[in-house]
């Protein structure tokens, strides 16, 4: 859906040229989230930038559903894309619904429709539409309000979306909100995501892909798993830290490496799980009761399945050794 080809950005300085962004080459499939990720100043939100023509690329091609976007109007092609950035931009002299229906009311949508579209998206988002569709920037959370700025550009139902650390100002509770509403709302749209972050926790919830760039250059471009277990170098491998084996874990199921129920203990003193937990909770189960297996349940409480130490250690050994 999205693929860079030797994607550069040069800049003039008093001090000579500058390359922000160095002959960067990857492909997004539609429906995939791509996390760009790296330090500050590394070229990621440059990149990121190109893409909807902000910045002029100094060298290099990008095509969009095999579009060569050089040959589209920047208007256009900005009209395709949605884009949320960190500050959120709400007009604060329009209300919510106003504020979602700014580009559809500049396409010409009558206001029935503009109503009805802000709603959608609102309820979508879990913010109830008769509770915020009238209230004002002002009257939000920061939050809400980035959801807000979510829905606006969802608003024109754009097959890409560009997200430029869109949830890095807010708090912990709240950030951790918005991505899991973030991530189910993803699950139903399926839009081809390219997402600015410099937090690798944020990358390995949110991504399908991440591509990590150090001094302009994309130095791996790979799912958060085979980033995590075969980090291409000393860079990637400490910028996502020596805890790597921890973060794996929110990566798999229970439900991807339990077995059925009969291969278990039946002992119901035995610790249960959820199904679809992640294995973060097998391993503090495991280490809390220091036991060999755990009963896994669905959402009913039913007994489904059984979880051994040895399958999670197999499976990310497994991994390791590809």
């Amino acid at each position: 859906m999205i693929r860079l080809e030797e994607l550069t950005k040069a800049y003039d300085t008093p001090q000579g040229l500058v390359t922000a962004v160095d002959r960067v080459s990857f492909e997004v499939g539609s429906g995939e989230t791509c996390v760009l990720l790296g330090p500050s100043g590394c070229g990621k939100t440059t990149t990121l930038r190109m893409i909807n023509r902000l910045v002029a690329p100094s060298a290099g091609k990008i095509y969009l559903a095999g579009r060569d976007t050089d040959t589209v109007d920047p208007v256009e092609l900005r009209r395709g894309i949605g884009y949320v950035i960190q500050q959120i931009g709400l007009f604060p002299n329009m209300t919510v619904a106003e504020n979602i229906g700014v580009v559809p009311r500049l396409l010409g949508w009558d206001a029935a429709r503009r109503r009805r579209r802000a709603e959608e998206l609102l309820a979508l988002l879990a913010l109830p539409p008769g509770a915020f569709a009238d209230r004002y920037p002002s009257e939000l959370s920061g939050g809400q309000a980035q959801r807000v700025g979510v829905a606006r550009a969802l608003a024109v139902d754009p097959p890409v979306l560009l997200m430029d650390e869109p949830f890095a100002a807010l708090d912990p509770v709240n950030r951790e909100a918005i991505q899991d509403e973030f991530l189910r709302m993803q699950q139903k749209l399926r839009k081809t995501i390219l997402f600015v972050s410099h937090d690798i926790d944020e990358a390995v919830k949110m991504a399908d892909r991440i591509a990590i760039f150090n001094a302009g250059r994309l130095v791996q471009f790979a799912a958060p798993d085979e980033m995590l277990a075969h980090p291409t170098d000393a860079f990637v491998a400490s910028f996502v830290g020596r805890d790597r084996t921890l973060k794996r874990l929110r990566l798999t199921r229970v439900r991807e490496v339990m077995t059925g129920a009969d291969d278990g203990p039946g002992d119901t003193n035995v610790p249960t799980v959820p199904a679809d937990d992640d294995l973060r909770s097998v391993a503090a189960l495991f280490l809390e009761f220091d036991t060999e297996s755990l009963r896994c349940i669905d959402a009913a409480g039913r007994v489904v399945g059984i979880v051994k130490r040895s399958a999670v250690a197999a499976r990310l050994a497994i991994d390791d050794s590809r």
